[in-house]
């Protein structure tokens, strides 16, 4: 992006964007959170683009919000505000982009840093990495999504655990507990990252971003409910390119070449 903070890399098929302050840790300031936006939003008008990793320059992937722009005893700010004009439309982004969306976290994930990172549809960590819930630390409440993610990630236990202590969570633990896809050795993670988004470049796209949105709504479905959306998709997909290429592939016993397109 023009302003530095973060960067876009093409690559054939999908895109990695990278928090760049690295000198701060990445934490979020409201015109990196702003060109955070902008590129979530050109990957998905990018018909060439099929999945996103995300990830962070330096040592970590990002510490949260930047409180070195909160002025120490100045006049309150609403927080409420900001949360709705840039937190809350981020984690809904990456929520509904109908790519799959690789997090790559390379060391410490604090505060909105943490569940910006614990959005995203597959959630890669470098075994040195660390998850933070550090709100209660400041006397705040967790935010981005924090309080409805972790609660469904690893349950209302641990969360309220890690939430009201702000204990740090490694890259081994949050594996264990389901919070994560996988903890990978440092010197190994974004190979793997970009392994995973290339596998996703050549895929049937649209059956995937459905597959997305189904797992998103289960939590508060029924089956009756979820039943009817599976119909409803399944017609989507079915009436797809990929899927004629993946019958025709499959009968003639070679790998399937899909488009990504409707």
């Amino acid at each position: 992006m023009s302003d530095g903070k973060v960067l876009v890399d093409q690559r054939d098929g999908y895109v990695v964007i990278t928090l760049n302050r690295p000198d701060k840790l990445n934490a979020f300031t409201p015109s990196q959170s702003t060109s955070l936006m902008e590129a979530l939003d050109e990957a998905d008008d990018d018909p060439d683009c099929r999945a996103v990793v995300l990830t962070g320059a330096g040592r970590g992937f990002c510490a949260g919000q930047d409180l070195g722009e909160r002025e120490p005893g100045g006049e309150a700010i609403d927080l409420g505000n900001t949360i709705e004009t840039f937190y809350n439309p981020l984690i809904r982004r990456i929520r509904s982009l109908q790519l799959p969306v690789i997090c790559a976290v390379n060391g410490v994930a604090a505060g909105a840093g943490a569940n910006v990172a614990l959005a995203c549809d597959i959630v890669l960590a470098a075994r040195s990495a660390r998850f933070i819930q550090a709100f209660a630390k400041i006397g705040l409440v967790p935010d981005s999504g924090g309080t409805w993610t972790v609660t469904h990630l690893i349950g209302e236990a641990r969360a309220k655990a890690i939430m009201l202590t702000g204990a740090p969570v490694d890259a081994e633990t949050a594996e264990q507990w389901g919070m994560i896809w996988k903890a990978v050795d440092d010197d190994g993670l974004m190979s793997e990252a970009h392994e995973m988004a290339s596998k996703f470049a050549k895929a049937a796209t649209v059956g995937l971003g459905l597959t997305k949105t189904l797992i998103q709504a289960a939590g508060a479905n029924d089956l009756d409910k979820q039943l009817d959306m599976e119909r409803d998709a399944q017609r989507d997909a079915g009436y797809t390119p990929d899927y004629a290429e993946g019958v025709s592939a499959f009968l003639e016993k070679r790998p399937p070449a899909f488009t990504g397109r409707r």
